[in-house]
Parts: C-alpha cells; sequence; structure tokens
C-alpha cells in the first residue's frame, strides 16, 4: 500500500512513517494541509493518514477539496479533538475511521490491516495466485519461494497491477539498493513465477493483465 500521512509534529510522523514502513508499506509524509494536493497530483495512494490542526490548510478542509474532486482514497482522521461535533464533521466529510491522539502505532497498523488491505483476496496474473495478506505467491497450486525481498517487490507490482510501480520505490526495498540490483531481482521473479514484468522506460515497471 501507498499511504500519505498529513502530521504538523515532525517527531510523530516521522515514528509513523518508520513504524509503517516496518510493515512494508511506502509512506509519503506531509506537514502542511497544501502539500497534500502537491503529492497528491504527483502520485497515487491507498490511504490517508490524516491530522486535524496542521498549518496552512486543516485536515478537514484538505478532505473535503480531495473528495469534491472526485478523490475516493479511503482516509483515517489522526488527532486530539474528542468533541462529539469534531468526530461527527470528519466523517460527514468522508473519513472511513478516527483515531484520538495519543495512540500506540500498533493500533493504526491494526486497522489498515483490517479494513484496507486486501484480505482473504487472491490476486492473479497468468497461472499465478498471491495472498497479499500471506505474502506467499503459487504456481499451478505450487508455493513458490521467492524470498523476503523479491516477495517484497512482487506484492508492489501484483498489488498494483495495471500501474506503473516507480523504480525508486522498488530499490528501496533491496538489501544492496542500485538499479542493477533491482533488475536482477526482477529477472529471478520472472524466472521463477514465469510471467511478464514491464520495463515503462524512465519510469519504473509493471505488471499488467493480457
Amino acid at each position: 500500500m501507498n499511504i500519505l500521512i498529513l502530521e504538523d509534529d515532525q517527531i510523530l510522523c516521522e515514528s509513523l512513517k518508520e513504524f509503517l514502513e516496518l510493515e512494508n508499506y511506502h509512506v509519503d509524509v506531509a506537514h502542511r494541509g497544501s502539500d497534500v494536493f502537491d503529492l497528491t497530483y504527483k502520485n497515487d495512494y491507498d490511504l490517508y493518514i490524516l491530522d486535524v490542526n496542521v498549518p496552512d490548510i486543516d485536515g478537514f478542509d484538505v478532505l473535503a477539496s480531495l473528495k469534491e474532486s472526485g478523490d475516493e482514497t479511503p482516509a483515517i482522521y489522526i488527532t486530539a479533538l474528542t468533541d462529539i461535533n469534531s468526530i461527527s464533521k470528519g466523517f460527514d466529510i468522508g473519513a472511513d475511521d478516527y483515531i484520538k491522539k495519543p495512540f500506540d502505532p500498533e493500533e493504526l497498523v491494526i486497522r489498515i490491516k483490517r479494513k484496507y488491505e486486501k484480505g482473504g483476496e487472491l490476486l492473479t496474473v497468468d497461472d499465478v495466485t498471491y495472498d497479499p495478506v500471506m505474502r506467499e505467491a503459487r504456481k499451478a497450486g505450487r508455493v513458490i519461494g521467492l524470498g523476503e525481498v523479491q516477495t517484497s517487490i512482487f506484492h508492489e507490482l501484483i498489488t498494483k497491477k495495471n500501474k506503473v510501480v516507480e523504480s525508486y520505490i522498488l530499490v528501496e526495498l533491496l538489501e544492496q539498493p542500485t538499479s542493477n540490483a533491482l533488475r536482477v531481482n526482477l529477472a529471478k521473479i520472472k524466472s521463477k513465477l514465469g510471467i511478464d514484468i514491464k520495463n515503462i522506460r524512465s519510469r519504473g515497471y509493471m505488471i499488467e493483465d493480457l
């Protein structure tokens, strides 16, 4: 999943980013409301995590603007606001969940896994099936061992099937983050699974339905 966090407390923001990245999510951060619009213009996200009281444009107005533009990305508010009017306003705008500060980051991860990941839904490409929760690939019904790094790369590509995954996102998953190492790992994935992974010049890679 690609996640965008809007949080002006930079220490909390970086802590959440690091915690979520340990769970193999890709995370971008914004400290001002207006920064969200710049990031969402350039990138696609699977989930927004939004504080309310942030500089420039508050989290309520940020989500309202996104919804008005047709953005249906799920959103979770994280905020110290506890009055019922604020909570109600967040849901009326289009938030899917609400977590009151302070909170344990593990609670956030649990909510993400249970509500937003594709639990129980098998993804397919050719004769390969992939369970994104178990992170297990099968070819013709047989489990294929990819190892941790190649599984992470394949997870990014298959969960965003028919979309380009930028090279830098995949490189960050490597133990030795170089473009050559990425190409080697992609070649191994293609060989083990017998699938095609397209190289989109100067952008990244993608798996697509034929």
